[in-house]
């Protein structure tokens, strides 16, 4: 079994948490600005009017980020998905969840013998397909394309290590917790993409780039960064 640091789905809960819970912030503001105008006696028909418009307005952004709220959550199910694969590499491996490499928090970092993968992981419903370079769910473009998301936290763990001494190459993955990316395996660009089931054997059977003592060495430096 592969050794597992940190978190999966951490990050996620943490920022659905707080999506949902600041218009309630902002609504106890408000009421604590209306009660103070009631107090005083000043001004009171134009804090009653604005706290009435701003009660709507935060109801308003509480339903829209709800919806929000539960894609972060439903992020997190399919991060705590791919741990529970990604544990079932060899005794050689070792997963880092929720890794901070700079300003970006990556879902998983796998480490081992055939090297260093920065994984991705989404937790698609609809169905998922490559078309001219891009991903697609649905037949749509996402609002966040993932394959540039994949290269820019492969990019900032490699920068990351490179500061803490070791300087070696991290390869972008994408992994679709929902096992609905249609070609099952794949590479596009600098990315490979795939479906949880097969994220074992895409890094399993990746040729061997960490001897033993550089691996021990880097997951020490990895271990002294959490």
């Amino acid at each position: 079994m592969a050794k597992q640091h940190g978190v999966p789905g951490e990050w996620a809960r943490v920022r659905g948490t707080v999506l949902s819970l600041w218009p309630l912030f902002l609504a106890f503001v408000l009421m604590g600005a209306f009660a103070s105008a009631v107090l005083s006696g000043r001004h009171v028909g134009v804090f009653a009017f604005s706290f009435v418009a701003s009660l709507v307005s935060v109801a308003w952004l509480w339903r829209k980020g709800l919806r929000r709220v539960e894609s972060f959550f439903r992020g997190a199910r399919g991060e705590e998905r791919v741990a529970n694969l990604l544990g079932n590499l060899p005794d050689a491996y070792h997963v880092f969840h929720d890794f901070v490499a700079g300003s970006h928090h990556v879902d998983h970092v796998v480490v081992g013998p055939t090297g260093v993968f920065a994984v991705e992981t989404k937790n698609w419903s609809r169905t998922v397909t490559i078309a001219e370079g891009h991903v697609l769910v649905g037949g749509e473009l996402p609002t966040r394309p993932p394959l540039v998301q994949a290269v820019k936290e492969a990019e900032a763990v490699k920068a990351s290590l490179k500061r803490a001494g070791w300087n070696g190459e991290v390869a972008p993955v994408v992994c679709f917790a929902s096992n609905t990316f249609a070609e099952g395996v794949a590479t596009c660009g600098t990315v490979q993409i795939v479906n949880a089931r097969d994220l074992h054997g895409l890094v399993t059977n990746s040729p061997e780039a960490l001897p033993p003592q550089e691996l021990e060495r880097l997951v020490q430096l990895m271990e002294i960064r959490r």
